[in-house]
């Protein structure tokens, strides 16, 4: 038999391991719940996390902009690798990468200069106050996008990017190769994509 103090010290630790028990589990569920596209995006997220390495500094969300799908739909990927969830938004792509305004990106580029949309992994960094309002800086990780720096490459909110220029024009605007949104995604972007955490560009196709 145990003795009081044993017994209530041993329910007490059994409580905590039950309770700790459930996080994985929960996160779990959701993942098993989760479309076929989102546990892709989950997947893919999780990889360049880990392809990042230590050039990231928080490692639970990462921004997925997938540049094979048209810009009229959602295609820029919040990733939440720590409870299994995606929450979509619009993104918009250069004009170097869509000469023909029809809202698909041809090509990419890392050109100065292209004011085309360049692929690979990023990491934001703080957010500042410039020549399109609060942004939130950028740095590239790969070689196809180490320009981003010298091509003042960064996230920021865009008036091209709301639903309503969708409805008009049956896309988004383009930008200067930044990542664009709504101003009201952007928010979103601002309290979840910034601060040291992945965003990974690439034509996915995952539409």
């Amino acid at each position: 038999m145990i003795p009081r103090m044993d017994r209530r010290a041993f329910v007490t630790a059994a409580a905590v391991s039950a309770g700790a028990a459930l996080v994985p589990a929960r996160v779990f569920a959701q993942a098993a719940t989760a479309s076929p596209r989102d546990r892709q995006i989950l997947d893919i997220a999780q990889r360049e996390i880990a392809r990042a390495g230590d050039a990231l500094w928080r490692r639970d969300i990462a921004g997925i902009a997938d540049f094979g799908v048209h810009s009229a739909l959602p295609r820029f990927h919040f990733a939440n690798v720590e409870n299994g969830t995606v929450q979509s938004y619009r993104v918009a792509h250069g004009t170097g990468s869509d000469p023909d305004h029809d809202g698909w990106l041809k090509w990419f580029s890392n050109e100065p200069g292209s004011n085309a949309t360049s692929r690979g992994a990023y990491v934001s960094w703080e957010w500042y106050t410039g020549r399109y309002g609060t942004s939130v800086r950028l740095g590239g990780l790969d070689p196809e996008n180490s320009n981003t720096l010298e091509r003042l490459i960064v996230m920021h909110a865009a008036d091209y990017c709301t639903p309503a220029h969708v409805e008009r024009w049956g896309r988004l605007g383009r930008s200067n190769g930044c990542f664009a949104l709504s101003p009201d995604d952007f928010l979103v972007a601002l309290s979840q994509l910034s601060g040291g955490r992945l965003l990974f560009a690439d034509r996915l196709g995952l539409a």
